[in-house]
């Protein structure tokens, strides 16, 4: 099926993204098939499809970790640009995933976490912090409403403690956009209801949301734009409320499915 693109009016802005034609591989497996993609700054956009779909490859290849294959036609723009520096990317997108705080599973304090994203690196060794990175980090920390715990090791907290730093080390210079992959793994309801606030509260801030996911119940309200993904390609992108529909959905998922909508919030039932 071929993808339908939805653009927002921004005058003579440039989109924040755009994909056109790009196909990546490694090992000589095809994972993204000739992806086209148009992201306007300060959109709220729910990547969403199977494990498996080429989510995490997409979000990949927007970081410059995957590479698409060169051909004719293709290419990717940042802000109007085709050439930059990967730390430029720095003040467009900040990224928080389930492997980053794998990685962040060590001795060092929730605060120290925020301020290692000034120089993404993880943790601080022989950084030397400014008295503006640090009044950012506190400006950050009472955002997230976490200065309670800024000075816990990140091994002592939760998971959903946990994130909620790690969403503030991408916070730290202040991105267009915030893209989120599989960001409620591991979260029980409690954290969940905390992780989802913190997120609404973010949009409503005026940054701009990427998540990627496999479920419905993590797109937030602010939410305006669906892309459904599947085996690599971009299948249906639309409004949200003509995405999320049970028959799309079951489609898309391979089971049979009912689509509850409740203040914004979309639940998927009785599959």
């Amino acid at each position: 099926m071929d993808a339908l693109h939805t653009t927002l009016n921004h005058g003579s802005r440039p989109p924040l993204l755009e994909f056109r034609d790009e196909t990546v591989m490694k090992d000589q497996k095809k994972l993204l098939h000739s992806l086209t993609v148009t992201i306007q700054e300060g959109e709220h956009v729910a990547i969403l499809g199977p494990n498996g779909a080429g989510k995490s490859t997409f979000i990949r290849t927007i970081m410059r970790e995957y590479y698409p294959v060169w051909k004719e036609g293709m290419w990717f723009q940042v802000c109007g640009n085709n050439v930059w520096h990967v730390s430029d990317l720095r003040s467009h997108f900040g990224i928080v995933s389930n492997e980053l705080q794998h990685i962040f599973t060590c001795e060092i304090t929730g605060r120290d976490v925020i301020l290692s994203g000034f120089f993404s690196s993880i943790g601080l060794y022989w950084h030397e912090t400014t008295p503006e990175m640090e009044q950012k980090t506190d400006e950050i920390l009472r955002f997230l409403e976490i200065d309670h715990l800024a000075d816990r090791l990140v091994t002592t907290l939760s998971s959903g403690e946990a994130r909620r730093f790690l969403i503030g080390r991408a916070l730290v210079h202040d991105p267009k956009t915030l893209i989120l992959d599989e960001p409620t793994t591991s979260l029980d309801l409690y954290a969940l209801h905390i992780f989802r606030a913190t997120l609404r509260k973010i949009a409503q801030a005026g940054t701009g949301i990427i998540m990627v996911t496999h479920r419905l119940d993590d797109i937030i309200p602010e939410t305006t734009r669906v892309i459904l993904m599947k085996d690599g390609r971009f299948c249906y992108d639309g409004l949200k409320t003509e995405m999320l529909t049970g028959e799309r959905i079951g489609e898309h998922f391979g089971v049979p499915v009912q689509v509850r909508e409740e203040e914004g919030w979309y639940y998927a039932v009785g599959y």
